[in-house]
């Protein structure tokens, strides 16, 4: 009874064992397909950085290179997201001014006809 337990017990790793082997195959696909979209990722990016330089005599653009164009891209859509606040903010101003001289303008035009 216990080389029954035995061969049983053998049997259940076994099959742990061919799981495991079958996930890291899996994994193993995965992570191969995720690096093959990073290497596709960093291309596009360099070309989109750098276009000049991605392909002029060789000249190779180093990661470092398309972090820093990345990051200043970055950058540069976040001034301009705060320009674009600042004039959606002078415009609504602008509107208000124009909104209030236009009051103005409709309470001089009728105080005019009653004093003609």
């Amino acid at each position: 009874q216990a080389e029954e337990e035995l061969r049983e017990a053998c049997a259940r790793q076994a099959l742990q064992l061919e799981e495991m082997g079958r996930r890291e195959r899996l994994l193993r696909a995965e992570l191969g397909r995720a690096k093959e979209q990073l290497w596709s990722f960093k291309t596009q990016v360099m070309r989109v950085c750098s276009p000049a330089a991605a392909g002029v005599a060789g000249k190779a653009v180093t990661e470092q290179q398309v972090i820093e164009k990345v990051r200043q891209l970055s950058d540069e859509n976040q001034h301009s997201h705060e320009r674009e606040k600042c004039l959606q903010e002078e415009l609504s101003s602008r509107i208000s001014k124009e909104k209030e001289v236009s009051a103005n303008v409709e309470v001089f035009k009728k105080s005019l006809q009653e004093l003609q």
